[in-house]
């Protein structure tokens, strides 16, 4: 009989997960799960309501009114000689894109705790589904922020594109990374640490007073310019002022401000994939 040592094994199973493995290839490998998660949301969101997708419209419609209501007819606020609707609807369009993805995959262990102890997939399967499915109400509402550029030009408005919409794909990019690098870092800490759930929601909100939502740059740079870094470093301001300028021509657009964007929203999304690759190991005994 041969030492143990020296036996031969069929199978070895040995813990091969390291954190840098985000299992990538994987991920491609169940690219016909993403599909089918991405229509599931889609179609269970939206079962049994009388209005169904209309409410992809109606809800911006209706905080467009309100915004150009309070911000722009009580408060006065400046929207860089733009149309207040146009403007306030460039925003939101973009705002509700982003808080979506956040909002979403930062619960995704709660919500989808009963499949992950179930069935093996590749867990980052289920917040990139979230990002994409997203995709289709940006779509939605992009679609009615066209329509209203076209209303508006017709009319006589003095505004227009210009080649720096050419950057919009890679404005979605960055919405839909910074996104989900910190929805997955989120949905990582809460985990074990459920406070955060309750925070994130009106933090989201808050955080869009800290965005060039509801007000152009220019204006914080002139009326609070001790405060105003904390805006042109909040890496959504340049996507939302890059976002403004290519369709609309009116805002600040910077090369500068838009590479430090893209460079921080690479590292969140590093530094969230790995943590979230490392909880999904354990997160069952936890959640």
């Amino acid at each position: 009989m041969k030492p143990l040592s020296d036996s031969t094994w069929d199978m070895e199973i040995t813990p091969h997960n390291k954190m840098l493995d985000l299992k990538l290839k994987e991920v491609w490998q169940y690219r016909d799960l993403l599909w089918l998660l991405v229509k599931r949301d889609f179609v269970s969101f939206y079962k049994q309501t009388i209005l169904g997708p209309l409410w992809f419209f109606i809800q911006p419609i209706f905080t467009t009114i309100i915004f150009t209501f309070i911000f722009g007819s009580l408060a006065g606020m400046s929207t860089d000689g733009l149309p207040q609707p146009l403007f306030y609807m460039a925003g939101i369009t973009c705002w509700n894109y982003f808080a979506d993805c956040l909002n979403k995959t930062s619960t995704v262990f709660k919500d989808n705790a009963g499949i992950f102890g179930k069935v093996y997939f590749p867990r980052l399967i289920m917040p990139l589904s979230i990002v994409a499915s997203n995709l289709i109400r940006f779509a939605v509402q992009m679609l009615l922020f066209l329509l209203m550029i076209v209303y508006y030009l017709a009319v006589g408005k003095d505004f227009g594109p210009n080649w720096y919409i050419l950057l919009f794909p890679f404005l979605v990019v960055l919405m839909a990374c910074l996104g989900l690098g910190l929805g997955l870092m989120i949905s990582a800490m809460t985990t074990k640490y459920r406070d955060l759930a309750f925070l994130v929601t009106f933090g989201v909100q808050l955080l869009m007073y800290a965005t060039t939502v509801i007000y152009p740059l220019s204006t914080a740079m002139q009326k609070f310019p001790a405060y105003a870094w904390i805006i042109e470093y909040n890496p959504m301001t340049p996507v939302m002022e890059t976002f403004r300028y290519g369709f609309l021509g009116k805002g600040s657009f910077s090369w500068e401000g838009l590479g430090w964007c893209t460079g921080i929203t690479m590292v969140i999304s590093l530094l969230g994939m790995i943590l979230f690759n490392k909880v999904e190991k354990t997160f069952v005994d936890t959640v």
